[in-house]
């Protein structure tokens, strides 16, 4: 048993370090072959998650069988235990975490139908002028037509009804009491 405990515990160090390393170097030298790793689809099974837990399991069974009096299956439900706590730890107190404050500024413009915006430069009835969303933290001009065929002074407020050709097609947004 002290053979698999020593694998593990390499095993898990080199992904360790080869990760920190050659992370990004060998994703990109592999063109994201090894993106389904990532574990975006199942958070639980994380790298991080998931090595640091075969890191653990070996580490563990090595002391365990070293220093103490347990037989050899006290020692793997012991290092197995030992492997579920400190993966539990590392999801909950920081993959779980670090999940939740990833962002981004991206969007599609496909994204700004239904959006509430703010006309900064007027739309004539047949011409474009310019829309000011705010998404999250973003603020993003785009350009706008009517889609009532409707001129739209500076300052009104209007909602996007559709986006065609890079254009964003809007209408006054009135609001109902």
């Amino acid at each position: 048993m002290l053979e698999l405990y020593w694998s593990c515990l390499a095993v898990g160090a080199l992904v360790a370090v080869a990760t920190v390393l050659f992370g990004d170097v060998l994703s990109n030298a592999l063109h994201g072959m090894l993106d389904f790793m990532s574990g975006d689809h199942l958070h639980v099974m994380q790298p991080m998650v998931l090595f640091g837990g075969i890191t653990v399991f070996g580490g563990a069974g090595i002391l365990l069988s070293r220093y103490s009096v347990f037989t050899a299956v006290p020692v793997v439900l012991l290092s197995a235990a030992s492997a579920i706590a400190v993966s539990s730890l590392v999801y909950f107190l920081y993959v779980k975490p670090m999940r939740g404050s990833e962002s981004s500024i991206g969007f599609s413009l496909n994204d700004l139908v239904g959006q509430i915006g703010e006309i900064s430069v007027p739309v004539p009835a047949q011409g474009c002028g310019e829309v000011i969303f705010i998404l999250g933290s973003t603020r993003t001009n785009q350009i706008a037509a009517s889609f009532d065929g409707d001129e739209i002074e500076s300052g009104a407020r209007v909602v996007t009804v559709e986006v065609k050709d890079h254009v964003v097609y809007v209408t006054r947004f009135e609001q109902h009491a």
